[in-house]
């Protein structure tokens, strides 16, 4: 079981940053690859990015390349979102989620755990 907590979310205007985290309860968080996923109102949860359990390995929605950076420390037990660049359409309700398939899934159906979210909110 793996217990998951948002935080960081807030506003920010166009063009700024900033950084959200996850942090996991468990003692084999090493062993979940990790995503984020967001939310926007009246449309569906769509994937944002994605890191393996600890080779490293990424993999970015189209939308967000070359601006968000995931990252974990797993012996913080805490996996990051750095969104940079950011756009008044990045303004979603941001979710971490975890699975023991290590395989980059972008599907949330592929994840097993979910956090309870936090708010991004983009100004133009």
């Amino acid at each position: 079981q793996v217990q998951l907590v948002e935080s960081g979310g807030g506003l920010v205007q166009a063009g700024g940053s900033l950084r959200i985290s996850c942090a996991a309860s468990g003692r084999t968080f090493s062993r979940y690859a990790m995503g984020w996923f967001r939310q926007a109102p009246g449309k569906e949860r769509e994937f944002v990015a994605a890191i393996s359990w600890s080779d490293g390995r990424t993999r970015y929605a189209d939308s967000v390349k070359g601006r968000f950076t995931i990252s974990r420390d797993n012996a913080k037990n805490t996996v990051y979102l750095q969104m940079n660049s950011l756009k008044p359409e990045d303004t979603a309700v941001y979710y971490c989620a975890a699975t023991q398939r290590n395989l980059l899934i972008p599907s949330p159906s592929a994840y097993d755990y979910w956090g309870q979210g936090t708010q991004v909110t983009v100004s133009s």
